[in-house]
């Protein structure tokens, strides 16, 4: 297999670092020198890496090319490339739907994909939209594999992964409150780290009984949890956290 990316950000780069921690067999991957400190870095770190200036030309040589440029820059680069219409392509790209991208790049033989960043560790959801045995059988190995029909519906998990930086915000804000109290800065990060770490794992191993349930099961009439929990509906947190991924759906749908 071999493979090529054009746009070598964040989400390329990570699935490159967990396609080489991963049992996939690569004979060869091209990859774009737009990022010119992320590409040296991942030529230097594998030899089967190799870095291309032309676009065309990693079209050419790669059996799968993987779109991972942002939607401006896709709808200035895609016109202007060629793409037979045997060549597989994996798209990462938000905002640019299946329709678009087949009269952009004249191909049908397109995947869009929604990987996170920790896909680099082998770990959380892929989602690819239609489902494709031969995308399926390369992500599999580097994640868990969601496959969804309908272009539509797999637009909603792209809000929910668009939740990344508000997620982390809660730990350096919680962390950053440790600090602020006098508590180091190594040791209110580790216990951060790992409380979320915990949680996370508890509800993936309790996921069968419905999120709902592990509310009210962290939770004691009168207690710690239940205050903050009431605390943060009373400024209607949650209610702004649904409206932000609404407005993200809005966005990815358009």
């Amino acid at each position: 297999m071999i493979l090529g990316f054009i746009g070598t950000g964040k989400i390329s780069s990570s699935i490159i670092f967990g396609i080489f921690k991963s049992k996939l067999k690569v004979k060869r991957i091209y990859i774009s020198s737009r990022n010119r400190n992320i590409a040296k870095k991942l030529a230097k770190k594998y030899n089967k890496i190799k870095v291309l200036k032309d676009n065309q030309e990693i079209i050419d040589k790669s059996s799968i090319v993987i779109l991972g440029v942002t939607p401006t820059v896709g709808f200035q680069i895609l016109p202007k490339l060629k793409f037979s219409k045997s060549k597989k392509i994996i798209s990462l790209i938000s905002t640019i739907n299946l329709e678009k991208l087949k009269k952009l790049t004249k191909n049908k033989n397109i995947v869009r994909a929604t990987p996170l960043p920790p896909i680099e560790i082998k770990k959380g959801p892929i989602v690819i939209c239609p489902p494709n045995k031969g995308i399926k059988n390369i992500f599999k190995h580097l994640g868990e594999v969601v496959e969804i029909k309908n272009e539509k519906l797999s637009n909603k998990f792209w809000a929910t992964a668009s939740i990344m930086a508000a997620y982390y915000e809660i730990l350096n804000v919680s962390s950053n409150w440790l600090i602020k109290k006098g508590i180091n800065k190594t040791i209110a990060n580790n216990y951060i780290s790992e409380l979320f770490l915990s949680l996370s794992q508890d509800a993936v191993n309790k996921r069968s009984q419905g999120f709902k349930k592990l509310v009210a099961d962290s939770q004691t009439p009168k207690g710690l949890n239940m205050q903050v929990l009431n605390e943060l509906k009373r400024d209607k947190f949650y209610n702004k956290f649904t409206k932000a991924m609404d407005n993200i759906n809005k966005r990815v749908s358009s």
